[in-house]
């Protein structure tokens, strides 16, 4: 270990900062946000210094001087002048102050590390200051995995140390209670905003423990296939999970982000092929929850547009099963970006529409007049079969034959694939071709904008058709 990372009370500590540019802002905006008492020499501040913190520092306009370094508790510097630098490190090492010169590890005496802050949890990244945009690299890594809201779930277990040390003597039982309440519900509460109710079911269950009979439900949105678009929430979830219900849209790359030990069980549905029913699946969720079990429920795109998740959560909230929301992506705003189709545009389009293509009777008997209407974008989901029918009773009710419109496949994975067309000749078109679900319609001029703007899918390049 080339370095023995610590933590430094700088509250109400005298700090020196000698320089006044970008770069000493930066280490000034750290050290305010730990409660230090900076003094700055400089000749001058720089704009955004001054305006940001001018009035919270005590600037001393002028160049350092070898007695400046006395009475402080830590100092940096941070000009533009490698031969002040290095005066000041020496002097400070001199007095066995701790000093850090920005850039210049060979000079420092400590370093500053990357830093994720969810006070009082800190977490510090450092590569021994040799190579810093590494380290902000690996910090963006970690912070998506850590809410922001840990810091509070860590306030309340610090004030109840007390309480369930008495109410608990023994050490092994007092760690075997926090592990359960920062893997159950009662943290959940918190990460997910609800830090009031944590509390009280923290303080609630110090005298008999975390109860374990009833477990949680989350609903959560998988997007359209890639998973760089799952939500934080969603991967934290779903590593926590100790069952997971998928649907046939959860790409194998999502599913391979739940818990490695978590129960998989498939309950997709696809027309007429159904390898559970909805009321089966919205039974065993409550069935699984009063084992005492977390379980997700994984559904492609958003559970609630066009993703029943509205009638799975009436039998939990009629169950009294407690369970949680998360928003995912849905398709037509995932698929379409990744196809460089804007929904909406000032030149092409005002308003947008979401319909499902595949109605509960397996009809499809939409309201055409208010969807053939040139001035909008029509998205269609579960539209394939349908297609035909679709294009003729749009065109019927006044759209015009060649309204631009795209078919997009499996989009926003590496096998997504493009078809555009006009309303009169896709029907035809398609029948090229061996197109595997899941499909989304897009109808509107907005299409038209496809050729230009199609570089954006970051998996692979683009299939046109």
């Amino acid at each position: 270990m080339q370095n023995y990372p610590i933590f430094i009370d700088l509250q109400d500590q005298a700090c020196l900062m000698v320089g006044g540019g970008p770069v000493a802002l930066r280490k000034i905006r750290l050290m305010l946000s730990a409660g230090a008492n900076i003094t700055v020499i400089a000749p001058i501040l720089c704009d955004d210094l001054l305006q940001e913190f001018g009035e919270y520092i005590t600037h001393i306009k002028r160049a350092f001087e070898d007695g400046d370094i006395q009475g402080f508790r830590l100092i940096t510097a941070a000009t533009n002048s490698p031969s002040v630098n290095a005066r000041v490190s020496k002097l400070a090492q001199q007095a066995n102050i701790p000093v850090n010169v920005v850039d210049e590890p060979a000079l420092c005496s400590f370093i500053t590390p990357s830093i994720i802050d969810r006070s009082p949890v800190l977490i510090a990244i450092s590569t021994g200051g040799g190579a810093p945009v590494l380290a902000r690299s690996l910090r963006a890594k970690i912070e998506a995995l850590i809410p922001a809201n840990y810091g509070k779930l860590a306030d309340a277990m610090k004030r109840y140390r007390g309480a369930l040390k008495a109410a608990m003597p023994d050490e092994r039982d007092r760690r075997l209670f926090w592990d359960k309440v920062v893997q159950g519900p009662i943290a959940e509460l918190f990460l997910s905003g609800n830090s009031q109710q944590g509390d009280e079911q923290l303080a609630n269950s110090i005298n008999v423990g975390v109860d374990n009979r009833l477990g949680e439900v989350w609903l959560i949105g998988a997007g359209p296939g890639d998973p760089d678009l799952l939500t934080f929430r969603a991967l934290r979830l779903m590593q926590q999970a100790d069952v997971v219900l998928y649907d046939r849209l959860v790409s194998p790359a999502i599913l391979e982000l739940t818990r490695r030990d978590a129960d998989r069980i498939y309950v997709g549905k696809r027309r007429a092929e159904h390898a559970l029913p909805q009321g089966d699946i919205n039974q065993r969720l409550v069935d699984l929850a009063n084992e005492g079990k977390n379980v997700v429920r994984l559904k492609g795109g958003d559970p609630f547009i066009f993703g029943r998740g509205g009638e799975e959560i009436e039998l939990l909230a009629e169950s009294g099963v407690p369970f949680q929301i998360v928003p995912g992506i849905t398709a037509a705003s995932g698929c379409a970006t990744y196809a460089g189709i804007p929904l909406t545009h000032r030149d092409h389009a005002q308003s947008c529409v979401f319909v499902t293509g595949h109605l509960k009777d397996g009809t499809v008997d939409l309201n055409w007049s208010m969807l053939a209407n040139p001035n909008q974008t029509v998205v269609i989901y579960m539209g394939l079969l349908g297609l035909p029918h679709i294009c003729q009773q749009l065109t019927k009710h006044g759209l015009p034959s060649s309204t631009p419109i795209a078919l997009i496949e499996q989009g926003t994975t590496e096998n997504q694939s493009v078809y555009t067309g006009v309303l009169c000749d896709m029907p035809t078109k398609i029948k090229e071709y061996s197109i595997k679900a899941p499909t989304l319609i897009i109808i509107g001029s907005v299409v038209s904008l496809h050729e230009s703007l199609s570089w954006f899918n970051p998996n692979k390049e683009q299939k046109r058709h």
